[in-house]
């Protein structure tokens, strides 16, 4: 008997898919490792799947045979092969991106990084600047400047403290009856902002590395949980980097949300706002309408080269 169920836990190694109110142990197919898909991993969290329950089992195992279409999926570059692309999660209604100015410390490269992905992806992402506890004077005016960069150009951005449910309640109402994923670099608090949204959960925590300032990996693979309100929360493993995939370089300004409305007033249409004359990008960059640290995020993903098809 055929089943249609929604992928909520993947290792690599199998599935747990929820069908009817059940959770089911799933395997793939052979055919899924050698199809054209340029993914390490063929099957995501989030992902609707089809699948066979094992006859011969008297566990609740069963093996996935296709998967549906994606509305819409994030991806980022493998760390060891530099021409596939893990898919992080798929169909997801919106992304929260943590950020935090020390320990460990969020550079605005990996946050223009990650929202070029997402818009390519066509995915709403929210900013939650988290640890604004931590933070002196000096630090929350350093954090508030830098969210004021994303604010101005139309992103949902958010001050949290993790353990805090009294600084979260406007973040529950956004993720009720939608499907987030949270992301960001390991240490930033996403597993304890989801523990102190659902206590009941009892994620794994780990203190920061002292040493090198970086938060240890207790996240090891993608993992959708249901909490109230009919909000579904994938938590996913912590992100060192973040290597921008399949996007030509001429199409890269569309996904600066403040470039691509200045495009039209460039003297010329393929203009790449580095040297042409007449660049309205250029312009508004002279006369701080744009954010030195977005321009300079831009640069450097058209330098790199894991960025074209």
């Amino acid at each position: 008997m055929i089943k249609k169920g929604i992928v909520y836990c993947s290792t690599g190694s199998h599935y747990r898919v929820e069908s009817e109110g059940h959770f089911y142990v799933c395997r793939i197919k052979g055919k899924f490792r050698v199809k054209a898909i340029k993914s390490t991993n063929p099957i995501a969290v989030g992902d609707k799947v089809l699948f066979i329950i094992d006859p011969n089992s008297e566990e609740k195992t069963g093996v996935i045979t296709d998967i549906e279409v994606r509305q819409n999926y994030i991806v980022r570059k493998s760390v060891n092969l530099s021409k596939q692309i893990q898919i992080i999660a798929a169909n997801i209604d919106q992304v929260f991106l943590m950020i935090t100015l020390k320990t460990p410390t969020t550079f605005p490269a990996f946050i223009d990084r990650f929202l070029v992905t997402a818009k390519a992806y066509e995915i709403k992402t929210v900013l939650l600047f988290n640890k604004i506890d931590q933070y002196n004077s000096h630090e929350l005016i350093e954090m508030r400047s830098l969210k004021e960069v994303y604010e101005k150009i139309g992103y949902d951005c958010h001050e949290v403290v993790a353990t805090d449910i009294n600084t979260l309640g406007k973040i529950q109402n956004i993720m009720a009856e939608k499907v987030s994923m949270f992301s960001g670099h390991s240490g930033v608090g996403k597993s304890t902002l989801i523990n102190t949204l659902s206590p009941s959960l009892d994620l794994k925590t780990a203190n920061i590395s002292v040493q090198h300032e970086q938060g240890q990996h207790t996240t090891t693979y993608a993992e959708m949980f249901d909490l109230d309100g009919g909000a579904k929360l994938i938590d996913t493993p912590g992100i060192r980097g973040f290597g921008v995939f399949d996007i030509r370089k001429e199409e890269l300004s569309g996904y600066f949300v403040e470039f691509s409305t200045l495009d039209k007033e460039c003297k010329f249409n393929n203009c790449m706002h580095i040297n042409e004359p007449q660049c309205a990008v250029k312009k508004a960059l002279g006369k701080g309408e744009i954010a030195y640290s977005r321009y300079k995020s831009y640069l450097q993903l058209l330098e790199d080269d894991i960025l074209y098809r």
